[in-house]
């Protein structure tokens, strides 16, 4: 059995809240790059290269890439053999989100409650996925998840006569219907299959691969191809002043259904995919 302080987890913790707000992820300045080389409109063009202005910007100054330093979002895999020392594992992370949004100067976005709206003052809770694996390590993969394409996102559930043609309908439909909203270019996250609860949970967990890594699965890297191009065939186009680069990847994640169900989720990222990864 390998003991883990909660302490190291709350320092590896804050330091990913902080990084994951000023350093943008090279997989998607890469993509914003290529979308630079593709797109076709002279307005669209400039908006994408004073994205990639602003990301130095952040670099260079330590300052957040954008005000909405979003939710923190984890997935937590925990090996079976890992015993955690001196408190509970959630609360240290939510020490580490409280201490890093803090010591970054982080926007705290968190209210307790929906509807009486008074902020946590500290980003806390967290939103925390936990899964336990083999082994003695733990995973972390922390999503700061922005309030624009969060906002912009759906779930449908479609029949199974819909098939596929009804997952991509339903998929362009959300994308056009949120239009400038989610601060395109956008990544989009769709979940197919599961139950109700677990297909939104597939699409926000597609976010977290790296652009340019298409699904392993041929049916669902041809899915994501067509879903790309489609996407960018309708005209939004960078911050929606128009034209192609709408969409810097699609990643699709599947799960069984009931025999009467085809459920479906969108989760979108805005351009500023915040998202980082430590094993301890």
């Amino acid at each position: 059995m390998r003991e883990i302080p909660v302490e190291r987890v709350s320092d590896v913790v804050e330091k990913m809240c902080i990084d994951s707000n000023i350093f943008l992820g090279q997989d998607v300045l890469k993509a914003i790059k290529r979308g630079l080389d593709l797109e076709e409109s002279p307005l669209g063009r400039d908006v994408l290269e004073q994205l990639v202005k602003n990301t130095e910007i952040a670099m260079n100054t330590k300052t957040p890439i954008c005000q909405d330093t979003g939710t923190a979002v984890f997935f937590l895999e925990i090996g079976q053999e890992v015993h955690f020392t001196g408190g509970y594992i959630e609360d240290a992370i939510n020490e580490g989100v409280a201490r890093g949004y803090e010591k970054g100067y982080l926007r705290k976005s968190i209210v307790l409650d929906p509807l009486r709206r008074v902020n946590t003052g500290d980003n806390t809770p967290a939103v925390i996925h936990t899964r336990l694996v083999p082994g003695d390590r733990v995973r972390i993969v922390l999503s700061a998840k922005g309030g624009g394409g969060e906002n912009m996102s759906a779930l449908k559930m479609l029949k199974p006569a819909d098939g596929e043609e009804g997952v991509i309908d339903f998929v362009l439909e959300t994308v056009e219907r949120a239009g400038p909203n989610p601060c395109p270019p956008i990544i989009v996250g769709v979940g197919v299959g599961g139950n109700f609860e677990q297909v939104a949970f597939l699409a926000k967990k597609a976010l977290i691969r790296k652009l340019g890594n298409p699904n392993p699965d041929e049916d669902l890297a041809r899915l994501e191809e067509i879903l790309l191009e489609k996407i960018n065939d309708l005209g939004i186009g960078p911050q929606g002043f128009g034209g192609r680069i709408t969409a810097l990847d699609v990643h699709v994640e599947k799960a069984p259904a009931h025999i009467a169900s085809l459920p479906v989720a969108v989760n979108i990222n805005c351009h500023v995919s915040r998202h980082l990864e430590t094993i301890i």
